[in-house]
């Protein structure tokens, strides 16, 4: 009773791909970190460019190929591709100097886009925008886009009270334990001058033909 699971990780195999798509048994521990440290790079240094997700297959032991999807592609590749040069060459001293492949993908509608959604709230609270209207401006904007349900929830020091609570949304269906929805899901921590606020979004898109 009430045992809550990853909305991806129930769907992994079945509607979902997998992030990471390589296996190494001798270097697996490595890889791993490497492809940990690679999304925080990415997501650290190029927050302004609006970064939905970082894909990352090894096709070989010495190839690296890595697509990111976001919202501004100007930011990342840079005038005269200057940036993404740069992006490449940092990420190779992460993955010891290995071959790497950059790509980046443009998110056709970040309105309905987890990610991007509980970006856009985290950037309003840090700019002291009433936790409420972010997520109803937020809602509304995924519903006229295309999006069939959406749930939104934030926790923590809400408007700066005492005691830390939490807060949701939703509007049209979320089919949870459907494995054929097709849903997406985000999680974010977002720092205020009165603490961390988490944001969860689920963003459902229909049923996917399995």
């Amino acid at each position: 009773m009430g045992s809550k699971v990853h909305p991806y990780g129930f769907r992994l195999g079945t509607t979902k791909p997998w992030k990471s798509v390589w296996f190494n048994e001798k270097n697996y521990q490595e890889y791993l970190y490497e492809d940990e440290k690679i999304r925080d790079f990415v997501k650290t240094n190029y927050e302004s460019a609006g970064i939905a997700d970082v894909l990352i297959e090894r096709p070989s032991d010495s190839l690296v190929r890595i697509d990111i999807y976001a919202a501004r592609l100007g930011i990342l590749i840079g005038r005269k591709g200057a940036e993404i040069k740069n992006i490449r060459d940092q990420l190779a001293q992460i993955v010891s100097d290995k071959n790497v492949k950059v790509y980046v993908q443009e998110v056709k509608n970040p309105y309905i886009n987890a990610q991007l959604i509980a970006q856009d709230i985290s950037g309003q609270l840090q700019r002291r925008v009433s936790h409420k209207i972010a997520m109803k401006r937020a809602i509304s904007n995924a519903m006229r886009r295309g999006a069939k349900g959406i749930k939104i929830m934030v926790s923590g020091r809400l408007g700066g009270a005492e005691i830390a609570r939490t807060e949701w949304y939703m509007e049209g269906r979320l089919p949870l334990q459907t494995l054929r929805s097709d849903i997406e899901y985000s999680v974010l921590q977002c720092q205020t001058k009165y603490g961390t606020i988490g944001i969860k979004v689920w963003v459902y898109y229909g049923n996917s033909q399995i």
